[in-house]
Order: structure tokens, then sequence, then C-alpha cells
């Protein structure tokens, strides 16, 4: 936030000497990643692209880069955080409705990735009928696999990284990937040029663009005239050779844009119609966030119960194994416990992603519910419990006709609370390829260039499933309210 007000102060004070420009380093090298040598500044063929528009424009004698995630590059350039997106940003005709969109600078081919053993059986999407193919959500190549799931069955699993993709592919857990030829190739050199193969030819075509707000259309084409000449005097390529992106399918589409100065156009699509569009998708993942969320809550119930019961009931090691199991799960994130099930595991057991999103949930909140019921047995009054042996009750008839009833009283309301945070936790399990309501709106929100309409529904379906839970638990409340 610091290092974001100190880029935009610096561009008000200089307002004709600075390019602020934004990009995801996290995507990495080629196309933007932090300096080995200096972590503070940024490399990459889109950083030397933003230093040769700056230079180009004349005025603007310096880029300044600012971080910004990749899906949201659109929604910051027309916030005015930066002046332009760069960072393998794809050319789509939404996004030409939406943006200033500058010409295309690079072309990109959609490539498949198969292990070996497959490559001569799977030529295109139509030999992967109900098999697993892996890719970025919100881009071109998300749409193409969305739109070959309804011609062609395939099963489209959206990632929000580019490289554990093929690492589920090596280890079986996917059967294909497709994504762009660049990172394609960077994955297969990370590997040694081994796990995997990739296909010829190409699934599609791509161009990535710069993407700046609808206002700065002017500047849009000064930049325009910038590539231009960037591909004319060779320096454009040169930026390509140095990153090892360069190959001779680049200098034809060079010859095309210089050729011709139309301007791809985008056909609007009304609010409407997008929100119809999404909707059955966004029922499922609705179903799918439900589902995690009844079958995680029901494990964490069961799980729980036995961890309160150690903590009440067992011997000093069961005490002492059950509380460091809640004080670990409790002081660890539930991201970095996703993670270790779903990938660390991968070695011994390779988990489905919805079993691993289920069992982390549920063993996470665990922790939790053994506390609310260890907190909520041992809030009835010891005078009962002295009562009930004096009577000759055994412990087993003390915990279910006297303990375990008031205790379930006294847990009901937490218990609620803890189902309400878990339904909405359960957006995290898209890091682990599921997914769930969230990560379906984001990937609307990314397509439609906003989060009002997508948000909203997002919202409105949440409430629909949480709120007849909460009805439903104060219900019981009244009914069961200790005298």
């Amino acid at each position: 936030m610091i290092a974001a007000l100190a880029l935009c102060l610096a561009a008000a004070q200089h307002p004709t000497q600075i390019l602020v420009w934004g990009g995801d380093a996290e995507g990495g090298a080629p196309f933007v990643e932090a300096d080995p040598r200096d972590p503070s500044r940024v490399r990459g063929f889109d950083v030397e692209v933003a230093e040769r528009i700056a230079r180009g424009l004349g005025g603007a004698r310096s880029a300044q880069f600012l971080q910004v995630q990749w899906s949201n590059i659109d929604q910051s350039v027309e916030r005015g955080d930066f002046t332009l997106g760069l960072s393998g940003v794809e050319d789509t005709p939404a996004r030409r409705a939406r943006h200033a969109v500058t010409l295309p600078y690079f072309e990109f081919r959609e490539v498949l990735a198969v292990r070996p053993a497959d490559a001569g059986k799977i030529h295109g999407l139509a030999d992967l009928r109900g098999r697993r193919v892996a890719t970025l959500g919100s881009t071109i190549a998300y749409d193409l696999l969305m739109q070959a799931r309804d011609s062609t069955g395939v099963l489209p699993i959206s990632y929000d990284d580019d490289v554990h993709p093929y690492g589920d592919l090596v280890t079986g857990r996917i059967d294909a990937v497709l994504l762009d030829h660049i990172i394609a190739q960077r994955a297969l050199r990370r590997r040694g040029g081994a796990g995997f193969v990739i296909l010829d030819p190409p699934v599609a075509i791509g161009h990535y663009v710069g993407v700046l707000a609808q206002a700065n259309a002017m500047l849009r084409d000064s930049i325009d005239a910038v590539l231009r000449e960037a591909m004319r005097d060779g320096s454009l390529e040169q930026i390509f050779r140095r990153w090892n992106v360069w190959d001779e399918t680049q200098r034809p589409f060079f010859e095309r844009v210089l050729r011709t100065n139309e301007r791809a156009s985008g056909v609007p699509t009304t609010t409407s119609v997008q929100a119809l569009a999404y909707l059955p998708s966004l029922a499922r993942a609705a179903v799918v966030t439900l589902l995690v969320s009844v079958l995680s809550m029901a494990l964490a119930v069961v799980v729980g119960l036995a961890l309160a019961s150690g903590r009440v009931y067992g011997s000093t090691v069961v005490r002492v194994g059950t509380t460091i199991y809640i004080e670990i799960v409790r002081g660890t994130p539930l991201l970095l416990q996703l993670f270790v099930i779903y990938y660390g595991l991968a070695g011994v057991v390779r988990l489905p992603a919805f079993l691993a999103a289920v069992l982390a949930l549920g063993l996470n909140y665990a922790a939790y519910e053994a506390e609310i019921y260890r907190g909520a047995l041992e809030a009835v009054p010891r005078i009962q419990l002295e009562a009930a042996r004096t009577l000759g009750l055994s412990e087993g008839q003390i915990l279910r006709l006297v303990r375990g009833p008031q205790a379930l009283r006294y847990a009901l309301a937490p218990m609620t609370n803890d189902f309400v945070a878990l339904f909405k936790d359960s957006a995290l399990v898209s890091v682990i390829t599921v997914v769930e309501l969230t990560k379906q709106t984001a990937i609307y929100a990314t397509n439609v260039g906003s989060w009002i309409v997508p948000g909203a529904l997002c919202a409105a379906v949440y409430l629909a499933m949480s709120l007849p839970l909460s009805r439903l638990a104060r219900r019981l409340e009244r009914r069961w309210r200790v005298p």
C-alpha cells in the first residue's frame, strides 16, 4: 500500500516523467519476475516492453512497476491504480469492448501438454473426452475448455497458478494441460525436458496486448505508434530474443500488424445476458460449496467430539496428544494445511481435490469444535455430576443422560457460527482446483470486467444457503434454552 501510494505521488509530481504500469510478478519469467540479484526490482520481457514504451512516449522517460494480481489487472487499470497493464494480458473481444487495448505485440499458441505415454493417442481436445484437462482460470484456454466440455465432454480443471498443473500432470492427477506455449516450454525446461510432451499443432492462436482505461484511448494510440516503431526497428525482436521467446512465427505476425491499421473491436454483451449465461455455472459451483461445507462440518463434529472427549475423559497421554493437535491446527493457516494435504502428501497418497478439501476443512474446524464441546461439557455444574454419581450412574450414563444434553444446548450457538464461518472459508479450496462458488464468481467477474453484478449474485446465493441455517439454529436455541 505504501509503495503504491509512493508511486502515485511520484506520478502526480512528475506526470511527464513516469509511466506507471501494472503486472503480476507471481507469474514469473519470462513475463515478469523479481530479479534474483535485487528482489526489489523486476525483470522479464514485459518489463522491457514497458520500458521501451516509456522511452518511446518521449516525456515519459521511465517506467515504474506496480504489483497487481493478474486477474485484477483490468479492474485496477480502470480504477486508475496504474496507466498500463502488461503481464501476458490476452487479447479478447470482451476486453476490447470494455477497455482501451493496444495492438497485439506478441503471438502465442495454446498448446496441449500430455504425459509421454499418451502422446501417440492424444492429438487434440476431441481425444480427451471424459478426461481432466487443466488450465488457468479466466483465460482464453479456460474458455476453450468450457466450450470443449459441451462439445467433446472434456472435464476442465481450473488452477490459480501455472506451476501446479504440470506437476499434477506428471503425477497423474490430471490428463492434460492447455496453456500458452511460453508457459508450457518454461515448465518443461524446469523439469529438465522430461515428464511430459507438448503436442503440435496448437489448439488455438492468441496475442498479448497492453490494456488501458477506456478514457485513455488517445494514450493507447500513442503506445500503438511506439509498438509499431519497435517492430520496425527490431527492438521488440531483440527483447524477445533476450528472453528466448522469439521464434519465426513472430516475424509474419509483425508484418501483419504493420500492414494493417484496423483495430479489432468487441461487441459488448449486456449485463443481463451475461448473468443469465453464467447462472448454470454459478448453480453448479454453489452445489459444490454446499457439499464441501456440509461434509466438512460433519467430519469436524465427529473428530471434534473425539478430541473433546479425549481432553475431558482421557488419560494424561491422550490429553497431551489432543491438546498438541488442537494447538497446531489452530495455530497454522488453513491455506497451508490445504497445500500440505493436497500437494505435500502426494508422494504418499494422491487424494482427489474434493476429498482433500473436505479433509482439510473438516480437520481444521475439528480443532475449534473440540474446544467448543470441551467448554460446553465443563460448563455443566459439577454438583449435578456429583449427584448423578451418588445415584450410581456410570460416567457413560452421566454423559448420555445429564452432561451431554446440557452441553449440546451450550454448544449450539457457537457450532452454528462455526458452520457459517466454514461455509465462507470453503472459498479457499479453489487453490487446489475445486471450483466452488467464489472461484466461479471470480471467473465471471474477470470475464465481464466488473464485480458489481457477480458479487451481488454470489452474496445472494451465500445468504440463501446460510440464512435458513441461522433461523433453524435460533429456533432450536429457543426450544432448548437452558432455564
